[in-house]
C-alpha cells in the first residue's frame, strides 16, 4: 500500500463483520465496530468505538455518505480535536438527483438530519477532481464546507505488456490484426452503450478492420438489447463482446487497443480511464466524466457532450487523426498518468493535503 510505503500506518474501521481476505489484502489492522444493522448500517457501538479510540490516530478519513458511518463518526468526534476528513467519492453529485428522485429524497433527510452537519465540520472535504468538487455545489441547499482537490492514484499494471497484450489476443484471436475501440466498464445505461454502438455503425465503413470490444459485467441484463441494436445497425460482425475482463487480461485488453471509449451520462473520476492512460491508450470520453478537463488539458484525449452527436463526434474526430498526431497522444497519455493518477504520486499528495489541513 502507498501510504504504508511511506511510514504512515493506516487502519481500517467497517461496521461489517470483518472477512478472512480483508486481512491479506490490507496492511493495517482491520476493526469490526458494528455489527450493524439495516441497509443503513446503523450501529450503536460505532460513535463510543470513535470515542474511545480516537486519540490513537492523527488523523480519520470517512469514505462515502449516505451510511450511519459517517454521522457516527461525526457523533464519535463532537468535544474532542482529533480532525476527520470527508472523501464522498461522487455521491454528492445532482445527476442522481434528477436520475433517481426517490432516492434523492430519502437523502434529502438524511442531509437535513445529519449529512450537512458531518461536510461543514470535516476539516476537509476531499474530491478527487475540480469538476466533482463544483458539481457536489449543485445539490443540497445548506452546502458549506472547506473543500480540497486530492485527486485519487491507481497503480501501475503489470510489468510484461507484450505477453499481457498476447494473453488477450490468445483469447480473442478474433481480433488479432485489427484496429480496436475499447469500451471497458459495467454494461449499463449510465455508461453510454447505446450511444458508442450507433456511433461506432455509423464510422465502421471508414475502415474494415475497425472492431468495437464491449468488455464488461452485464449487471442488468441490457446486453441482449444491446445485441439486438447491433444487428439493426449491421455491425453485429465488428462488435465483440468479452464479459468482464480481470487482472492481466484486462490490462492485456488495453495493451491491444488503440484507443479508450467511454461515453457516460455520470462519471465521478473513472477509474478504467486513469487505467487506459497508465498503458499509454488515448481516451474518447464524455464531459460527464468528472476527469475530462484534464484529459483535454494534457492531450490524452478528447471529450464531448453525453449525447449521439457528441459520441459520434470523438470518433469521427479520432479517425480523421494523422499517425503521429495519434502517437502523441498515446505518449500524452502516459505523462498525464504519471503526472495526475499515479498511485505513489498521489499518496504523497494526500498525506501533504492532510498535513496542511
Amino acid at each position: 500500500m502507498a501510504l504504508d510505503r511511506l511510514g504512515h500506518a493506516v487502519e481500517l474501521v467497517t461496521l461489517r463483520e470483518a472477512r478472512p481476505e480483508w486481512t491479506v489484502a490490507w496492511p493495517g489492522n482491520v476493526h469490526c465496530a458494528g455489527p450493524a444493522s439495516t441497509r443503513y448500517l446503523c450501529s450503536p457501538h460505532l460513535s463510543r468505538w470513535i470515542s474511545e479510540r480516537a486519540r490513537q490516530f492523527d488523523a480519520i478519513v470517512i469514505h462515502g455518505l449516505w451510511r450511519y458511518t459517517s454521522a457516527g463518526v461525526w457523533r464519535g468526534l463532537r468535544g474532542l480535536s482529533v480532525p476527520y476528513f470527508v472523501f464522498p467519492h461522487g455521491m454528492l453529485d445532482p445527476y442522481f438527483k434528477h436520475a433517481f428522485p426517490w432516492k434523492h429524497l430519502q437523502k434529502s433527510i438524511c442531509w437535513r438530519l445529519a449529512e450537512r452537519r458531518v461536510l461543514r465540520d470535516a476539516r476537509a472535504v476531499l474530491f478527487t477532481c475540480e469538476q466533482e468538487r463544483r458539481r457536489a455545489r449543485l445539490t443540497f441547499p445548506s452546502y458549506a464546507c472547506h473543500e480540497r482537490v486530492v485527486g485519487l492514484g491507481i497503480a501501475q499494471p503489470g510489468a510484461d505488456a507484450v505477453a499481457e497484450k498476447q494473453a488477450f489476443l490468445t483469447a480473442h484471436p478474433q481480433l488479432a490484426d485489427t484496429r480496436m475501440v475499447l469500451f471497458l466498464g459495467r454494461i449499463h445505461p449510465k455508461k453510454g452503450c447505446d450511444l458508442l454502438i450507433r456511433a461506432f455503425a455509423g464510422v465502421a465503413a471508414h475502415d474494415p478492420s475497425l472492431r468495437l470490444v464491449m468488455a464488461g459485467p452485464d449487471e442488468c441484463g441490457w446486453q441482449a438489447e444491446l445485441q439486438k441494436l447491433e444487428q439493426q445497425l449491421a455491425v453485429n460482425r465488428r462488435v465483440v463482446w468479452t464479459g468482464p475482463l480481470y487482472g492481466g487480461l484486462k490490462w492485456g485488453a488495453m495493451r491491444a487497443a488503440d484507443v479508450f471509449a467511454l461515453p457516460s451520462h455520470t462519471e465521478n473520476f473513472g477509474i478504467t480511464v486513469a487505467e487506459a492512460l497508465a498503458c499509454g491508450l488515448p481516451v474518447l470520453i464524455s464531459k460527464e466524466v468528472n476527469i475530462w478537463r484534464e484529459i483535454q488539458a494534457d492531450g490524452a484525449g478528447l471529450a464531448a457532450s453525453d449525447d449521439q452527436e457528441g459520441t459520434a463526434s470523438l470518433l469521427e474526430h479520432w479517425l480523421a487523426m494523422p499517425d503521429t498526431v495519434r502517437a502523441r497522444m498515446r505518449a500524452n497519455a502516459l505523462r498525464s498518468f504519471s503526472r495526475r493518477f499515479e498511485l505513489n504520486r498521489f499518496a504523497h499528495d494526500f498525506v501533504q493535503c492532510l498535513k496542511s489541513a
